[in-house]
Parts: C-alpha cells; sequence; structure tokens
C-alpha cells in the first residue's frame, strides 16, 4: 500500500473544486449526476476517486477537462486552477488548456486512438504547437514512447493502433499524454481494459512517470488494491457525492464511512476464508433525479437511524483524519 504523505494544509492546491454541481437534461428528467463537490488537487499528489458505477467518478473527471456530453450542465460551483475557473470555461480557453496544462488517458485505448492512422503521426500531430522540426518531433516521440518501456520504440511509429497489444495501446496513450508535459493529468480507468498482470504494470509505470515528471494525476478506478497501491489521496463517492476522503493510508486503514466499509468488505483480495459467494452491497443507487432528501446511503446502510432521513449529513472531521458526509462521524454525537 502506498505511504505516501498528503499535502500540508498550507500549501496551494493546484485544482480546487468547490461546490461543483453536474445536471444531465434527459427525456425523463434531470438527473443530478455531481452534487456540491468539494475536492482539492494537490501539487505533485496522486488523487484517487473511488465508488461504484453510476456514483459519478467519470463525470467528475470530465469535467476537469471539459468534455462532458452535450446534454451535461454545469449547475452550480468552480473548478479553480490558478486563475481560470474551469467549470466555466469557454470552447477556446479549453483550446489552450487541453494538451498543454491538462491532459488525459482514456478507459480504452483501441477507442482513444485514431485507427487508420500511425503511431508516429497521432504522436506528431498533438505537438502541433511546438515550434520545432518534424525530425525533433519525431525524435521526441520516440523519447516519450521509451519512457513508456516500449521496446523498439522507433519501429513503433511506423504501426498502426490495431498491430499492438492492449497493453501497449495504453502506454502509447499514456506516452501521448505526458508528451505535452501537462500539469494534471487524469486517468479514467485506464486499466480496465487490461489482464491483472498488465493492470499492476500500467500501474507502477503510472506511479514511476509520476514521480518523475512531477505533475498531479486524478485517478479514477473501481479496483481498490490499484488505487491502494498508486494514490497519495482518495475520495470516495457515492450518488453523486463525495462521502468521505482522506489519505490512502488513513482510509484504507481506518474507514470511516459505512460506505467505505462496505467497498473495503467487497474486495476479493480481503476474503480469507474461499467461498463460493462473493460479498455485495445490498441495495442500489438511489435514483439520482430525485436523491433522497437525507444521507443518500441511508437505505443501504446498516447502522441507519432516524437523523439519516431526517438530515442530509454534511461532511464532518473523521477519526483518522478524514472528512466524512456521515452523521456517526458528527462530534456532537459522540458528546452525546
Amino acid at each position: 500500500m502506498a505511504t505516501h504523505a498528503t499535502a500540508t494544509a498550507t500549501e496551494e492546491p493546484l485544482v480546487a473544486v468547490e461546490g461543483l454541481s453536474v445536471d444531465f437534461d434527459t427525456p425523463r428528467g434531470t438527473i443530478q449526476a455531481l452534487r456540491d463537490i468539494d475536492l482539492t488537487v494537490p501539487k505533485g499528489k496522486v488523487l484517487g476517486i473511488v465508488g461504484e458505477s453510476g456514483c459519478g467518478k467519470s463525470t467528475l473527471a470530465y469535467s476537469l477537462i471539459g468534455l462532458l456530453a452535450e446534454n451535461a450542465r454545469v449547475a452550480g460551483g468552480a473548478i479553480r486552477m490558478g486563475e481560470h475557473d474551469l467549470a466555466r470555461l469557454g470552447a477556446a480557453g479549453w483550446r489552450d488548456l487541453r494538451g498543454t496544462r491538462v491532459a488525459m488517458i482514456f478507459q480504452d485505448p483501441m477507442t482513444a486512438l485514431n485507427p487508420v492512422t500511425t503511431i508516429g503521426q497521432q504522436m506528431l500531430d498533438i505537438q502541433y504547437r511546438d515550434r520545432i522540426s518534424r525530425s525533433e518531433k519525431r525524435a521526441r516521440a520516440v523519447e516519450f514512447l521509451e519512457q513508456v518501456q516500449i521496446p523498439d520504440a522507433a519501429s513503433k511509429l511506423d504501426a498502426y493502433p490495431h498491430q499492438l497489444s492492449g497493453g501497449m495501446r495504453q502506454r502509447v496513450c499514456i506516452a501521448m499524454a505526458l508528451l505535452t508535459q501537462p500539469d494534471l493529468l487524469i486517468a479514467d480507468e485506464p486499466t480496465t481494459a487490461l489482464d491483472a498482470t498488465l493492470e499492476m504494470q500500467i500501474v507502477a509505470l503510472l506511479r514511476e512517470l509520476q514521480q518523475k515528471f512531477g505533475c498531479s494525476v486524478v485517478f479514477v478506478s473501481h479496483h481498490l488494491g490499484t488505487v491502494a497501491e498508486l494514490c497519495d489521496d482518495v475520495a470516495v463517492m457515492y450518488a453523486g457525492e463525495v462521502v468521505e476522503r482522506g489519505s490512502a493510508r488513513s482510509l484504507f486503514h481506518d474507514p470511516q464511512h459505512p460506505y467505505t466499509q462496505a467497498l473495503l468488505d467487497c474486495d476479493p483480495a480481503r476474503i480469507k476464508i474461499a467461498t463460493r459467494t462473493l460479498p455485495t452491497i445490498p441495495g442500489t443507487l438511489p435514483d439520482l433525479r430525485q436523491p433522497p432528501r437525507g444521507c443518500a446511503f441511508r437505505a443501504r446502510c446498516p447502522h441507519a437511524w432516524g437523523r439519516c432521513e431526517r438530515e442530509h449529513p454534511p461532511l464532518y472531521p473523521g477519526a483518522a483524519g478524514q472528512r466524512v458526509r456521515c452523521h456517526l462521524s458528527d462530534p456532537a454525537e459522540d458528546a452525546a
């Protein structure tokens, strides 16, 4: 498990997400996909975003790079990166930032790469801002393919995506993202399409490259093992909200929110006794067209009580330094 130190409270973050809410307009009603998200991405650190499918992880990631669907709209809040509010940035502003300060590694490398264009041409195309010769751009492409440990990198420039394995394609995508030397690298479940062995190789590579280039990384995943291995800080999302956030060490060793505890209990790596039945969290996510008034997790929570239905919990300070969206962490309850 990663034991990297978290950012100090006085360190200015690279990105500060403040009260971000994102809605999706659909024929069946408005889906409140993100609700009042508060997060910081420290400089030079890796922030993991975890949770079940449908909890808002990818929506948050795409908000950070301005690639939300056409039916999405920012309903409130801000995403501050230096002098920019990314939540209010126009198309021209995003063109200036994408591929310079912000880059992304997508989930499926086969759809992220152009299937009818060589790897080399695609790596040259993303250097269109650089005032250098074609041969220099080609040399930089080879250099970054070597950085991601692709053997005989120069020959791969003439290959098409379908001629490479899934692991090699994802390495190419990582090389292309880092080639622009971004301040913020967003990785949206980049190991989902890979087998377990390749997954750990990619995670180790990401950690090595992040430390080498010093960029901040937002790593979205449902795999708790990779998050524990790679991330400095972790935010747990449920039903469009952050329900717990803190350092990777404190969150994995001493989870405070019942949902975080349930996620960890469902991790196959934690099962000590052989069984044919994997543990699950009973129930389903709430309908985000009509989010529940109180705690969003209460219908699935074994510790729910009357206050959970009446009051929506804020982020309370947790026992191990986390912030926890659960009334059980209310200091007033401890004092009662």
